[in-house]
């Protein structure tokens, strides 16, 4: 079916028509198929990075890393360095009317359908605190 004058009307008026335009809300404006890695933004905002992240940033360098806007830079700028180190385009995305739980999302421009794009939350274990001696505590050792 050609488009009409109406269609063009439309397009003209609301734009072009956009295809899932939730889940593109959603995956920082592009398609879950298109998805090689995406962490939320409460691990974009613990300490150090994901190696996971790096390893696929590494691994993927025709992809696109896009990095939520809503969030503060100072969570952003470490992913954006390695980005920088790996010669890989970024694109920081900010959406005024919806706040994606993602915080980094790195895609191809095309479906490549990975079962699983989403990084398990880091489990540190701390050790248990060494108990001091008497002598420990009194010498400082």
């Amino acid at each position: 079916m050609r488009p009409d004058v109406d269609d063009y009307l439309q397009q003209g008026i609301h734009g072009e028509k956009e295809i899932n335009p939730e889940e593109r809300r959603q995956f920082l404006g592009t398609l879950r198929e298109r998805v090689v890695i995406a962490l939320k933004q409460a691990q974009l905002m613990e300490p150090g990075i994901y190696p996971e992240v790096e390893t696929a940033l590494k691994g993927n360098k025709n992809a696109h890393l896009y990095l939520n806007g809503n969030m503060s830079y100072e969570y952003l700028s470490k992913y954006k360095k390695i980005a920088d180190k790996f010669d890989l385009e970024y694109t920081i995305v900010t959406n005024k009317e919806y706040d994606s739980e993602l915080g980094l999302v790195l895609a191809y421009d095309y479906a490549i359908d990975k079962e699983s794009i989403y990084v398990e939350k880091k489990v540190t274990i701390d050790p248990p605190p060494k108990k001091k001696g008497f002598f420990g505590k009194l010498f400082g050792n």
